[in-house]
């Protein structure tokens, strides 16, 4: 959990994207995407797969089991 939570940051982040923006992109709160980043709560299989589209990224990366 701790990596998809770093990575979730990181590609936000590297997309010059606040968390507001991410939030109203994938039509979550705010406060979702706070507990995600902190590894409070997981999201659902469904948000996975919309993070990783909205940052460009794959799911493998997000959850950790790839570098890439």
């Amino acid at each position: 959990m701790v990596k998809f939570a770093e990575r979730l940051k990181e590609l936000r982040i590297a997309k010059n994207m606040t968390r507001m923006q991410l939030a109203q992109n994938l039509k979550v709160s705010l406060r979702s995407i706070s507990y995600w980043e902190t590894g409070q709560r997981e999201c659902d299989f469904n948000t996975l797969m919309k993070l990783a589209k909205e940052l460009d990224s794959t799911t493998d990366y997000l959850l950790g089991m790839t570098d890439y």
